[in-house]
């Protein structure tokens, strides 16, 4: 039995393990996907929110701050990439800028700094590309950018290493509570011997286990977090008589070349509306050009399709921030779903009816900025129910992937002596060295799949997509993993990469 099992391996589910891993306390994730950061967390805008949009008072308000103030000592300690742009909010009429000073107002109360209302002539100075039609702006310096794998995938790795389970291609099918007594009038059952356990081990403050069935088996815990992000409603219902609702809210985006990367050089929004922040234009933290998201609710919560109305939408909105978008240089188009729940607040702690059972639900936007601080703040809601104590020998650094495309000539030359294999380029685009592979592959939660490799190391990123390394990157797969060509996927599952692929039978 487990002290926590975490549902959902995404960045909240991430960061709150990260977190735990500092206690002495068992810790399991349990994730559907092949890999970690699979769901909402791989397919956002990239963006580290100053903290003005959101309401005075809310969670998302709290988080967000707290967030956005440990993003850049975290990218360091963790190795991932970040980068303070700043953001602006434009207004197009002159007649809408009252709504700019509400957003300044909030901001202010919520304790954003260095906020101001800049004009025109200013604007252009900064933005070069921006708009004619633009009257004014919110300028928010402390606002940010972001890789959301590259930071889901080091608070994973940082909680492997302290010593933090994760369940892969391990779907949850249903939560059960274990409880201690039969609450009824009636006889009460005998205790099962994992039920003991509960009462006897430790001393909680709490009257109830969970038993989780999933396609691996069962699994039994003392508490579960619940991050399951789309399907987070499904399970809190399942132990909790007041339900909750969420809804999936899909975004497309639209990906440029680096050619372009610098067409803008801040986060640019447009003066956000019922549905969210509406659609950005944004530089990478890898030097590309993202337009996007649109914002339709669906029923759907595998809907991660994209439309050709949705893309239309995209670069159409996008140009009414910005002056002759570069529509030619687009290299690839995604899709993401928000977790919005009816509320229009995070959902996080116990439900009344179900304790130890802690929700992490509704996390949309500015939910990747709000990661780390979700992360100390579940943690802690834990340790009132189970106090722990801090583990003398946590990691708390983490190094990333080394980059040769990043590097020197002499950090180069170093990494080439230690592995020759630094040496042998496999995606051009990119610039990914065999050596980088090798190490996306044997690291803690090492990749096993395709878009494992792209996500931790870029090869298959850049303007061919893939067109010319996947095969080279599969063949490294299935020599490092020691499996055949024919079982590597590019996403686990049924995604066989190989189509009519039979394997060579050695005599």
């Amino acid at each position: 039995m487990y002290d926590v099992i975490i549902i959902g391996a995404g960045v909240s589910g991430c960061a709150i393990a990260r977190e735990l891993s500092r206690y002495d306390m068992s810790v399991a994730v349990l994730e559907r996907a092949s890999d970690v950061c699979e769901g909402t967390s791989k397919a956002n805008s990239g963006i580290v929110h100053a903290g003005y949009d959101a309401e005075p008072g809310t969670k998302k308000a709290l988080l967000n701050i707290q967030g956005s103030r440990q993003m850049e000592a975290l990218s360091k300690e963790l190795d991932f990439p970040y980068k303070r742009n700043g953001s602006l909010v434009l207004c197009f009429e002159e007649s809408d800028r009252g709504k700019l000073q509400e957003l300044l107002d909030k901001g202010r109360k919520n304790g954003v700094g260095g906020l101001r209302m800049i004009e025109k002539e200013e604007l252009r100075k900064l933005e070069p590309n921006i708009s004619e039609h633009v009257a004014a702006a919110l300028y928010a310096p402390t606002g940010g950018i972001v890789c959301p794998f590259g930071l889901t995938i080091a608070l994973a790795e940082n909680a492997c290493v302290n010593g933090v389970e994760f369940h892969l291609n391990t779907e949850v099918l249903s939560v059960e509570k274990m409880k201690k007594k039969d609450e009824t009038n009636a006889e009460p059952e005998a205790e099962t011997e994992s039920e003991k356990e509960i009462e006897t081990e430790i001393e909680l403050k709490t009257k109830t286990g969970y038993r989780l069935k999933t396609s691996k088996g069962v699994f039994e815990t003392r508490m579960v977090v619940n991050a399951a992000g789309v399907y987070a409603d499904v399970f809190h219902n399942m132990v909790s008589g007041r339900k909750l609702h969420i809804t999936p809210r899909k975004g497309e985006y639209c990906l440029f070349d680096k050619t372009v990367g610098d067409y803008v050089s801040h986060t640019v929004f447009q003066l956000p509306t019922k549905y969210g922040k509406g659609v950005l234009v944004t530089p990478t933290v890898h030097g590309n050009l993202l337009i996007g998201p649109t914002a339709e609710d669906i029923g759907d919560k595998e809907g991660v399709n994209t439309t050709a109305g949705g893309l239309d939408d995209v670069l159409k909105r996008g140009g009414l921030s910005v002056e002759k978008v570069p529509f030619g240089k687009v290299i690839t188009s995604f899709a993401g779903l928000r977790a919005h729940e009816d509320g229009e607040d995070f959902v996080i702690g116990e439900p009344e009816d179900a304790e130890g059972f802690f929700d992490v639900a509704g996390i949309e936007s500015p939910g990747l900025t709000c990661a780390p601080a979700i992360g100390e703040y579940v943690a802690e809601l834990i340790r009132k129910r189970m106090p722990a104590p801090k583990k003398k020998n946590f990691i708390a650094k983490r190094e990333g992937i080394p980059s040769v495309a990043l590097a020197d000539g002499a950090k180069r030359q170093e990494l080439i002596q230690k592995n020759p294999a630094y040496a042998n380029v496999i995606c051009r685009c990119e610039l990914v060295t065999e050596g980088e592979i090798m190490d996306a592959i044997h690291r803690p939660l090492g990749a096993t799949t395709l878009d494992g490799i792209k996500r931790r190391t870029r090869a298959g990123m850049g303007r061919c997509q893939a067109g010319f390394c996947a095969p080279k990157t599969v063949e490294i797969l299935a020599r490092e993993l020691g499996r055949d060509m024919g079982e590597i996927r590019k996403a686990g599952g049924e995604s066989g990469f190989l189509t009519g692929y039979t394997k060579t039978v050695e005599n």
